[in-house]
């Protein structure tokens, strides 16, 4: 009994800071794009002061849909999170960590899983419409790991006693199922989780350069590490407005996507390019060149501090590798105190 008061007593003070918990993070795909920056990386970013935060790499989610392809993910896990860390997440600041590296996370998925009936899970509005693009494709259907997702992803959140979990809003009813899980553990064992909040933000879904939401998988991405000469030749496809058909037509901005990006990468400008566009002043050959130029000024940070880490070999595997032990710690505790409350291990 001593032993599992002092291990409480270790809880408390590793997993409740003054500070409140954020648990974030996304599958590794590589090197990330202007969709993931504006999407989740800017805002983890902003709230790094804010929030005691854990980031992590969702290697495990990556084989609810796609377990055939493995060989890539470790190479793919080094360049975003130095993607991450070139954008400003800091390791001394936050806990950068790959999801299966804490194994604690399978223990307590299988938990939860015993907490919520498959008919819930196949309620899921966000699985339905991966359901219907599966059969699209011509796949197999779904996994029983695909239906489990949401437990999974509830899992790596209360594995640090989240309170806030920022995400896109397609990810919103998953959150929901993580908030009714935590409250249903503490009804029937006494209070371990948080029930926590999903916070979104401003540029949920960030546009590509055909209009469509940016992902790599529809071609449409202009990528973090891109040099100025990929940005500029890869904007100058990007959609315009299609009703402006002569240099000598006015625009519409509020339609065009290069507006959006203007908006968003040199907002000050926005006035002006707008008055250009509307009354015909600037074409949109013109326009795309100069907000490819504010585009490629704006990454220049990010691509120097990227360069800096490429040059120091082992620099980006030494962050998880730390990441990964203070993850363990925080984890351990979390289970120390799940396995008491529930009378198991």
């Amino acid at each position: 009994m001593r032993q599992n008061a002092v291990s409480r007593r270790g809880l408390e003070r590793r997993v409740s800071p003054e500070k409140q918990i954020i648990l974030s993070g996304n599958r590794p795909t590589g090197r990330l794009h202007l969709g993931n920056y504006t999407g989740a990386l800017e805002n983890w970013v902003a709230l790094q002061p804010l929030y005691r935060c854990f980031f992590m790499v969702a290697d495990w989610h990556v084989l609810t849909t796609d377990y055939e392809h493995t060989d890539a993910i470790a190479d793919h896990t080094r360049e975003m999170v130095t993607d991450w860390i070139s954008a400003g997440l800091d390791p001394a600041e936050s806990v950068i960590f790959v999801q299966s590296h804490v194994k604690e996370h399978a223990e307590l998925n299988l938990i939860l899983a015993m907490l919520i009936s498959a008919a819930r899970l196949e309620r899921n509005p966000t699985l339905k419409e991966q359901v219907r693009d599966l059969e699209l494709e011509g796949g197999e259907g779904v996994t029983f790991g695909h239906l489990g997702y949401p437990v999974l992803q509830a899992a790596d959140i209360l594995m640090y006693r989240a309170h806030v979990v920022p995400v896109g809003e397609d990810q919103l009813p998953h959150i929901e199922i993580t908030r009714e899980l935590a409250r249903k553990f503490n009804r029937l064992f006494g209070e371990v989780f948080p029930v926590p909040d999903g916070k979104l933000t401003k540029f949920a879904r960030f546009p590509g350069l055909d209009g469509k939401r940016m992902s790599k998988s529809l071609g449409n991405t202009i990528d973090l590490a891109d040099t100025p000469e990929a940005i500029q030749q890869k904007i100058q496809t990007a959609f315009t407005d299609p009703e402006r058909k002569r240099r000598s037509d006015p625009g519409r901005p509020e339609v065009c996507l290069i507006y959006t990006y203007w908006n968003k990468f040199s907002p000050s400008t926005s006035p002006e390019i707008y008055e250009g566009c509307t009354t015909a002043k600037l074409g949109c050959v013109e326009c795309k060149q100069r907000v490819g130029r504010a585009i490629a000024d704006y990454l220049a940070p990010l691509r120097e501090k990227r360069r800096a880490l490429e040059a120091r070999p082992g620099a980006v595997d030494e962050v998880i590798r730390t990441g990964d032990e203070k993850a363990r710690r925080a984890a351990g505790a979390t289970m120390d105190l799940v396995r008491e409350r529930m009378h198991i291990g």
